[in-house]
């Protein structure tokens, strides 16, 4: 039995970024073997076990045959009998293909190493057709490593492109797109994503409400750089993916106008499985942008409906997100101090809030008429705040 430590650790190492997680592979044991040492079997679909002391994945050595379209028609093999390249062969891209033996020697049968050296995404073997997911991992670490120069080889790109026009990417199921989407939002520069996709025409098939933004903006040197001002912002901002997505959003309505709605933006949401609290940011931003660049000039009732349908007293922390969206969206220069509407709104929204109903009931305001005065007042309040 010997073990070896595979795929992202060894890549990430060489590429001198910090190990998440590790991930071995056993050769030449059966799953007897591992239970009689105390691992413990977590795998469904194929014997992988969790380590007695650190808890880290242990995969026997596998092969895999194609038996049906998508990404779950395989029949898989695991025996005593597979060798390490043969396990490493059925891996995706090249730079996932190396291990390293437990005194750190880099075993590499199908230039990774070198890969990484030249900033190539290159799959391993054609058996890379067979699965449509690893269209979206390609995607993936293009937009994790594009700052790093990474480019899909042509060869890889091709055969994606061959694997969009069998029909493959129509097998996916929403939440494994959506699971590779959210990752590559987390990326520095996760325009990248939508450039492969758009590249092996997957983008259309999977993403139809972003495919219309590489028509209207023209290719640059690294891809469609103006096609996401609002995305590219709140990477600016280092804001979280829920904002990103929120972002591209307002990306997608400046390119289709009245046609991307937050009716059309839930239904989006709804194919994708996406998180429900990820929607509903999305739709508040969305819905109320226009209204939020110009808060300045709203009238006090105005702005007191808005920070109403913002739920901006109860959802204090979501409606600070949904500012943040509505900067990006604004694209202001990289230099500038803030975004004057959010000061704008979270002064009327302490105004208001000043105005509490305990000190209405305490003057002796009738219960019936506690609802119009206490907006008549939030609203003077908002009307005479500082500023």
């Amino acid at each position: 039995m010997k073990v070896y430590l595979v795929g992202g650790a060894v890549r990430d190492r060489r590429l001198g970024l910090p190990v998440r997680e590790r991930d071995w592979v056993v050769v030449g044991a059966t799953p007897q073997e591992l239970l009689s040492q105390g691992y413990k079997p977590v795998g469904r679909d194929f014997p992988v076990f969790l380590h007695p002391v650190s808890k880290e994945e242990y995969a026997l050595a596998r092969t895999e045959r194609k038996t049906g379209p998508g990404y779950t028609g395989f029949e898989t093999c695991s025996d005593p009998t597979i060798t390490l390249e043969e396990d490493l062969r059925r891996r995706d891209l090249t730079i996932n293909a190396m291990a390293e033996t437990p005194g750190g020697e880099l075993i590499d049968p199908y230039g990774g190493a070198e890969d990484l050296d030249n900033g190539l995404l290159r799959h391993v073997s054609p058996a890379f057709a067979e699965d449509p997911v690893r269209i979206l991992r390609v995607a993936r670490f293009a937009a994790r490593f594009a700052n790093m120069g990474f480019r899909v080889a042509h060869q890889t790109n091709a055969l994606m492109r061959q694997m969009v026009e069998n029909g493959e990417v129509d097998h996916l199921v929403p939440e494994r797109v959506w699971s590779e989407f959210a990752r590559a939002l987390q990326a520095k520069t996760p325009e990248r994503f939508f450039d492969v996709l758009y590249g092996c025409g997957a983008l259309a098939r999977l993403f139809p409400e972003i495919e219309p933004l590489y028509r209207q903006a023209p290719p640059a040197r690294h891809g469609h750089e103006g096609a996401f001002p609002a995305l590219r912002a709140s990477v600016a901002l280092d804001a979280d993916p829920a904002i990103r997505c929120a972002a591209l959003g307002c990306d997608i309505s400046r390119c289709a106008g009245a046609a991307f709605d937050s009716r059309r933006l839930e239904t989006m949401c709804t194919r994708l499985h996406a998180p429900t609290a990820w929607r509903d940011l999305a739709m508040l931003a969305l819905r109320h942008r226009e209204r939020i660049h110009a808060a300045a000039t709203l009238p006090a009732a105005a702005m007191l409906d808005l920070l109403g349908e913002l739920d901006a007293w109860r959802r204090g922390e979501r409606f600070e997100d949904i500012l943040l969206v509505c900067r990006a969206d604004a694209r202001l220069p990289d230099d500038a101090p803030g975004y004057p509407p959010a000061g704008v709104l979270r002064a009327a929204g302490q105004a208001a809030a000043a105005v509490r109903v305990d000190d209405l009931v305490a003057a002796g305001v009738d219960g019936k008429a506690i609802a119009g005065e206490l907006r008549q007042r939030r609203i003077r309040a908002i009307r005479e705040k500082p500023g």
